[in-house]
């Protein structure tokens, strides 16, 4: 099989995958989809062209590059490695990339698997949210070998702003871990500045104005700030997301030994959206959380 990629099967068109995949149809590669609900797929391809199937097998034969982007660590296996899945169809030579945030045992599963048929393997977690696939911004943390993630590289530059190999397989889910752990805090922190400062009876947009040009800016106070004074949290990741995500760091950093209590107490700040029916909304409703539980 050629190095060149002019094929693509993307297996998933859920609020990332859509997106993403209509990018790569607008870069005139011949796209091939699969979605486990066969009407998103069909809107799909009335918009953007291609075509669509039945299963992800089907969808990957004659593919170059079989992109993933589903929901969890068992999702992956049932449209990769199922009956029907996405390797069944794949020919040897060819490359699968998985963009969905998952375990690094899952990405070395993978890996090892494709192997076994002569097909590269990445894992490629991504970080920017639907805004980010929309604008083709995401940023792009892949663990694989460097001559597969030099062929993917331009594939994946439809629609990340930052491409990057981390290191062998897994090494993208791992990166990504970091970036959930870190965000973890940084809203956390967002949340309790804007609720300090409504208590204290502070404009909170001057606030941001200020605060943001300063050590406190990031982009979370840039991008969330203002939906959150208004107290709306439909424009972003979800809750139930991110809990999937920090059960997969925890989990991890109990293997590794590595400490992370900052993250631990926010998950159970996350915990408590979801008791309260918020799983759903947008991480940022951690101040909604401060709101509901005041001490009167």
């Amino acid at each position: 099989m050629s190095n060149t990629i002019s094929t693509v099967a993307f297996i998933g068109l859920g609020v990332m995958g859509y997106p993403m995949a209509g990018h790569l149809a607008r870069a005139a590669l011949d796209v091939r989809v699969y979605n486990r609900t066969p009407a998103k797929a069909e809107a799909w391809t009335g918009e953007h062209g291609g075509s669509h199937h039945a299963t992800p097998g089907e969808a990957a034969r004659g593919a170059d590059l079989v992109l993933v982007c589903v929901g969890n660590d068992d999702d992956v296996r049932e449209v990769t490695r199922g009956e029907h899945g996405a390797l069944s169809g794949m020919s040897e030579g060819s490359l699968l990339l998985d963009h969905t945030t998952a375990s690094a045992d899952l990405a070395e599963e993978l890996d090892s698997a494709c192997r076994e048929r002569g097909v590269g393997f990445i894992d490629a977690p991504v970080s920017g949210g639907q805004q980010g696939a929309e604008n083709a911004a995401l940023t792009i943390m892949c663990g694989g070998e460097e001559d597969h993630f030099a062929r993917v590289e331009p594939i994946l530059d439809h629609y990340g702003r930052a491409v990057t190999l981390m290191g062998p397989a897994g090494s993208g889910q791992l990166t990504k871990m970091v970036n959930q752990v870190c965000i973890a805090g940084l809203v956390q922190g967002l949340a309790e500045g804007l609720h300090f400062a409504e208590q204290a009876g502070l404009d909170r947009q001057r606030v941001v104005d200020v605060v943001a040009k300063g050590a406190a800016g990031s982009w979370q106070m840039e991008n969330r700030h203002a939906t959150m004074i208004a107290d709306e949290y439909e424009h972003g990741f979800a809750v139930d997301w991110m809990r999937k995500d920090l059960g997969i760091c925890l989990e991890q950093a109990r293997r590794l030994q590595a400490r992370l209590p900052v993250t631990a107490l926010v998950d159970q700040f996350y915990a408590d959206l979801q008791v309260m029916g918020g799983g759903r909304w947008d991480t940022s409703a951690l101040l909604r959380r401060l709101r509901d539980m005041r001490l009167d």
